[in-house]
């Protein structure tokens, strides 16, 4: 048997958005958290008992091996570890994982493996246990640079941790992303701008920006409706948007995706499997998946509950619970919907081929005259800047 730590060796950036090849991916889920963030939709659970790490790791082989039989003849080119918080696991947990892949799928040279890690479940010794595990990337959940914004965010750690743990990501791993929230409540331009530039002087290729957003069923949606959680209005969240794109463009890290920015060539190749409609394996509780099946592409998801999802593992393999088949209709609707995040854009001759027509040239104009999207080319279409910032409302004209 091989393990992973041998196999997906990591030789240096790879992918780069003018390779535009979707790949496979394979993502795995850990629904665990210490906490529940007030701002989170995630299938995230917090458990007040031991997680049973070596039952759950080996209902992972099983599912994985279920996903490989399902996917014969592909070949991984990244694997992402999310959640939750995949920084809770024990290397020796995550090293079953790797292995597991390794020996149901063959593994591309080179192939990016991602943990996504929180700052306040960092140690040194489990850093290097997942580098030597087979990681070589690591994506730690900062979200902000001083400890206001991270206690009003919910967060675990304080701004002293988030610096100690980019410090030893860099040191341990070939490469690094971290992610910040942005249009938080009271947040001004220009703060924003002094926290990104302290940001990109940190990072080292890759930055995820998200504005925040409300959602349902969070305790900041209950916030937001009773009053009591103001965030930056339409006009504010379009200027700190604006700001993000010109100060990362001007450092050197220009956004390849509407939130994700990075040193051309350093991109994060597993999502890119994500927009540019590739296919990937989905592992774990909640996770989703897009696998091939006799040629037709089916939309897989797993059951969200851990519990449920590991007694379903341990008596049937799998703990699907959806597998539907995708019309060329819907395929290409998702393949719009993802390919317009990029600043690469869309195929159009893959979407015609799926759609069976063409892009209705009047709706393309009026898009076009009112700068919400551009030509590259004959056979490519992306959104501007400004389109970016109506992104549904662009998919849903073009569809």
């Amino acid at each position: 048997m091989e393990r992973a730590a041998d196999l997906l060796r990591f030789p240096g950036p790879i992918g780069g958005s003018q390779a535009r090849e979707p790949g496979f991916g394979v993502y795995v889920h850990w629904p665990f958290c210490a906490a529940k963030c007030p701002y989170c939709d995630f299938n995230s659970h917090v458990r007040h008992k031991p997680i049973d790490q070596a039952r759950y790791a080996a209902a992972f082989e099983r599912e994985i091996a279920e996903m490989g039989r399902r996917s014969k003849g592909e070949r991984v080119t990244s694997i992402f570890l999310g959640g939750g918080t995949p920084s809770l696991m024990e290397p020796a947990t995550v090293g079953r994982i790797l292995d597991a892949i390794a020996n149901t799928w063959d593994i591309a040279p080179g192939a990016e493996i991602t943990i996504e890690a929180n700052p306040s479940s960092v140690e040194a010794t489990r850093f290097c246990g997942y580098r030597a595990a087979g990681v070589n990337r690591v994506s730690l959940g900062v979200q902000a640079l001083n400890d206001r914004d991270l206690k009003l965010l919910g967060r675990l750690h304080d701004t002293k941790e988030a610096l100690r743990a980019i410090a030893l990501a860099r040191d341990i791993f070939p490469r690094l992303s971290f992610d910040l929230i942005y249009a938080r409540p009271d947040q001004s331009v220009a703060a924003w701008e002094a926290e990104l530039g302290q940001a990109i002087d940190l990072a080292a290729d890759h930055l995820s920006l998200y504005q925040l957003t409300i959602e349902e069923g969070t305790p900041f949606y209950a916030l937001h409706r009773a009053g009591k959680l103001k965030v930056p209005d339409g006009d504010l969240s379009a200027d700190l948007y604006e700001a993000t794109q010109k100060l990362t463009a001007q450092r050197g890290l220009p956004a390849y995706e509407i939130s994700n920015h990075a040193v051309p060539g350093a991109e994060s190749r597993h999502n890119l499997t994500y927009w540019r409609y590739g296919l990937y394996a989905g592992v774990g509780p909640g996770a989703h998946g897009r696998l091939r099946d006799k040629g037709q592409r089916v939309a897989t998801s797993n059951e969200r509950l851990p519990e449920t999802w590991l007694q379903m593992v341990e008596d049937w393999d799998h703990g699907m619970v959806e597998e539907e088949p995708l019309s060329p209709a819907e395929q290409a609707d998702e393949l719009l919907l993802m390919g317009l995040r990029l600043s690469e854009g869309v195929d159009l001759k893959r979407w015609q081929a799926l759609s069976g027509r063409s892009i209705d040239r009047a709706v393309e104009r009026d898009l076009t005259d009112n700068g919400m999207i551009e030509r590259l080319g004959p056979d490519r279409i992306r959104c501007t800047p400004a389109g970016m910032l109506v992104l549904d409302a662009v998919v849903a004209d073009l569809a």
